[in-house]
């Protein structure tokens, strides 16, 4: 699904860790296990290793003699500055490193080693190498640059930023410049109110922001290990703004943060959670069947709810159901199933039923490692080795500003990415009662990323053809959070529509037709068509028995 490698150029660094690993967590001793069994392969076929090094040797006198062929891939944006490849210094020194590279991974590939060790070894080796390549060194050119350029300014400010990361970020480069965002300020700052609260969500009910709105509410359920605002960033990112100027009638769910007094929160908690926000929602708007939409965890959550009602012949409560970058189909190939064993993953519940949480920082890490050039390396050279501040973005800000999974829930997915149970009918239980997602026959709407690597895209559609009813799949050209936040106007975004889903998400792809854009207006004309008559909006927020009980954004985004 992706371009292809120029030929002659090395592959970009693989990133292919998904939200089942953050979930698991990335184990030293997992990873010190595999470098074991690597050693010990080598010393047991000390040919298969001489040969490696010899190759390596031979590319490495080509380099010295200017006569390597070797070139960055051109994505790779560590190496795009002029002096890796105009100065036979640089050009050497990065020619060595991608020969190393090369014979690495062609010394892993012709191993003896078994195909599950032989992936844990690219893992691990491909760790290893983002971490070593020369542009993480102060000979960086674009170092060398800044520290002439500040007269030793730039090394001294990355210092200082290096030990207060140390003292307080766990050792990790920041990744924004938090000092630039307050939550209800400049983030989650559209006008509204808290109507309903329950242990753990509370609901927002928004004002309106048009002279019309439409009668049917969207009840939006955002995912529980983050903080609902990823809809409501600044005002020309926020979904929920784009949504109510154009005649929607918005509720929010904002998950609380849970300690570890609610370990035993599970999936049927949030569920049950959920079941009464809806209830409120359908209370306040006098609308009988509200539309859902749900993301990430959320949409699972949404769609376990929706299995639930259906069970109980309850169903029409809900109109239809957006599903954006949703795991239901929870089986796909990822470097996390080959470190999953049953030990590990009754460490990961241990661990978490001992702290009563799986701590939102711990996930943080994990999904940086997935894609540590972008979300590691590149902030160690701003903010260290050139001596930067992170910038100000509010998607980074958000991402920082992570929650926790109480144990039960994180029980719970250990175990949907073990099982796979909706892909049967009665997999799952929910609040007492089996799931049936065949059975749910509302109209949906499932949004994915083609570069999503938490939840991939083909997981995504085949999520999207577990549910009954007439069903919409879109694939946006982005990854896992700018396919939710993708507002009109990106030159850059287009996405794949197909109305014929066959059960080959490749077969769909290919005869898929390309439209130029974001996606929004798209699935606005969907759910516009699902909303209800339009008619003037109430600007009193609430009722009688579910009054304003806080402005929003509310109590529970505030929690540490």
């Amino acid at each position: 699904m992706t371009d292809k490698p120029a030929k002659g150029s090395q592959t970009l660094p693989a990133g292919r860790m998904t939200v089942q690993h953050a979930m698991l967590g990335l184990r030293g001793r997992d990873l010190l296990a595999t470098l074991r069994n690597v050693g010990r392969h080598g010393l047991r076929h000390p040919l298969h290793t001489a040969h490696h090094l010899l190759a390596l040797g031979g590319q490495l006198g080509r380099v010295m003699l200017g006569d390597s062929p070797l070139q960055p891939n051109p994505r790779d944006n560590r190496f795009s500055d002029p002096a890796w490849s105009l100065n036979p210094f640089y050009r050497r020194g990065l020619q060595a490193y991608l020969a190393w590279q090369q014979q690495t991974r062609q010394w892993i590939d012709e191993s003896q080693l078994h195909d599950d060790d032989r992936a844990r070894a690219h893992v691990l080796f491909n760790l290893l190498n983002d971490a070593l390549a020369p542009s993480n060194s102060l000979l960086n050119p674009l170092a060398v640059k800044e520290l002439f350029n500040t007269g030793g300014q730039s090394l001294v400010r990355g210092l200082a930023h290096l030990l207060e990361d140390l003292r307080h970020n766990d050792g990790l480069p920041r990744q924004v410049d938090e000092r630039a965002f307050d939550v209800g300020r400049n983030l989650a700052a559209t006008p509204g109110a808290v109507v309903f609260r329950n242990e753990l969500l509370e609901l927002i009910q928004y004002r309106p922001m048009s002279e019309k709105q439409h009668s049917r509410p969207l009840l939006v359920v955002p995912p529980q290990i983050n903080k609902f605002y990823i809809f409501d960033l600044s005002t020309n990112n926020s979904f929920v703004q784009y949504m109510l100027k154009n005649n929607l009638q918005v509720f929010m769910v904002s998950w609380r943060n849970p300690d570890p007094r609610h370990r035993e929160w599970g999936l049927s908690s949030y569920v049950q959670a959920l079941e009464e926000a809806l209830d409120a929602c359908r209370r306040i708007s006098g609308n009988r069947d509200p539309n859902l939409m749900g993301a990430c965890a959320g949409g699972l959550t949404m769609a376990a709810l929706q299995g639930h009602l259906q069970a109980r012949n309850q169903l029409r409560r809900v109109r239809s159901a957006t599903y954006l970058v949703s795991l239901l189909d929870s089986k796909f190939d990822s470097p996390a199933s080959l470190f999953a064993d049953e030990q590990t993953l009754q460490a990961a519940k241990r661990r978490s039923h001992q702290r009563g949480v799986l701590d939102g920082a711990e996930v943080a890490r994990v999904f940086a490692w997935m894609r540590p050039n972008d979300l590691i390396w590149n902030y160690w050279v701003n903010n260290y080795l050139l001596g930067k501040t992170p910038p100000a973005f509010d998607i980074l800000y958000w991402n920082a500003d992570s929650t926790r999974l109480p144990a039960a829930l994180h029980g719970d997915l250990l175990d949907f990415f073990k099982l796979n149970p909706l892909t049967y009918p009665a997999g799952l239980e929910v609040c007492g009662t089996p799931i049936d997602l065949q059975q749910v026959s509302v109209d949906s709407f499932t949004v994915a990323g083609s570069n999503d690597h938490i939840t991939p895209w083909d997981a995504v559609y085949r999520s999207a053809l577990l549910l009954g009813g007439e069903r919409r799949f879109v694939l946006a050209n982005s990854g896992h959070i700018q396919s939710i936040i993708n507002p009109p106007g990106n030159p850059k975004a287009y996405y794949l529509t197909n109305p014929s889903l066959s059960s080959d998400p490749r077969a769909w792809f290919h005869e898929a037709t390309r439209s130029e854009g974001s996606w929004w207006p798209l699935w606005l004309a969907w759910i516009t068509q699902r909303s209800g008559p339009l008619k003037a909006p109430r600007n009193d927020l609430g009722n009688a028995t579910h009054p304003p009980l806080a402005p929003a954004p509310g109590t529970y985004v505030l929690t540490r």
